[in-house]
């Protein structure tokens, strides 16, 4: 229960972008046409590995989940944060709050679990070619993106406790969305629980599948290093290029966000961070794999041919 003298807080108030506003007509168009392209970079995929037998192959289907935790993403964010742009700070109730926090935690943990998962599939890929279709069939993949997501779901009992913490007196967040660390800032309950219980999520869900990805991409480069060809280890690379620049741009963005958020205490720069994690992830990954792709470029043409 909050105090006598202090408030039970029932919406916060998000700040957004304050002192920028001067160019918030000009941020709101920059922002909106990013969402656009978002959008329709990631649908593409989705909507080209749906239809396209070619393209029904492992590889592909743990690519296309990804552009659906990259739609998610920033659907959750984006049109919150335009809305803020144009009317300079925003109410969000504290449900709202907490839900948008749940499902963010939701969508970047798939994203972590389906990039080991990719991972793995080029490993084999690349190091035990011969068997790669017979353990990698498409039941397997099924069951990994369901396992993927209900792993997920399961953890998400973390919810409970953040339902439980209380709010009283300030209700400002210098932030363009609702993040974890801010709200848990302003929790007027004991948080100690809730902080052990996301350290040890985090430990499960970030940092073991990023020691997963390290180990295979530590067997992959020996096997390819062990290649007596250079036309040989030239083609083996290649089957697993874009998903290392995936790895490479989503963590290295990630840590990016909380080691920046950890050891600085301007808002300013957090923003910043969040916002290169949010626009740069969902927007490159389309780009890699739609430049460094023959099969998806093919099937591209192949579809618009049709559509004209």
């Amino acid at each position: 229960m909050c105090e006598d003298n202090q408030t039970a807080v029932t919406v916060f108030i998000l700040l957004g972008f304050k002192g920028l506003y001067s160019y918030k007509i000009l941020f709101f168009i920059l922002f909106h046409f990013y969402y656009i392209v978002v959008l329709n970079g990631n649908l593409i995929i989705v909507v080209l590995v749906s239809i396209s037998e070619r393209l029904k192959i492992p590889m592909f289907i743990f690519l296309k989940q990804l552009a659906v935790a990259d739609i998610l993403i920033t659907t959750t964010i984006i049109p919150m944060m335009l809305d803020i742009i144009l009317s300079d700070t925003k109410e969000v109730s504290v449900a709202g709050c907490l839900i948008q926090i749940h499902f963010l935690d939701i969508f970047e943990v798939v994203q972590c679990i389906v990039i080991a998962i990719m991972s793995y599939d080029r490993c084999l890929a690349i190091c035990n070619p011969m068997r790669y279709n017979s353990i990698m069939s498409p039941d397997v993949c099924r069951k990994m993106i369901a396992a993927s997501w209900l792993l997920v779901f399961i953890a998400s009992g973390e919810l409970i406790l953040v339902w439980q913490l209380q709010f009283c007196g300030l209700n400002y967040i210098d932030h363009f969305f609702c993040d974890f660390g801010p709200i848990v800032e302003l929790s007027t309950s004991d948080t100690s629980l809730l902080l052990l219980v996301d350290f040890i999520l985090c430990v499960v869900f970030v940092c073991i599948p990023f020691s997963v990805i390290m180990v295979t991409y530590i067997i992959i480069f020996y096997v390819i290093l062990k290649i007596s060809l250079k036309s040989g280890r030239k083609k083996a690379f290649s089957t697993c290029s874009s998903h290392l620049a995936t790895v490479c741009l989503f963590y290295g963005t990630l840590m990016t966000v909380y080691m920046g958020s950890s050891g600085d205490s301007s808002h300013i720069k957090n923003k910043f961070y969040s916002l290169l994690f949010i626009v740069v992830t969902p927007l490159m990954n389309p780009i890699i794999y739609s430049l460094r792709n023959r099969e998806i470029i093919q099937t591209l043409q192949i579809f618009l041919n049709i559509c004209k």
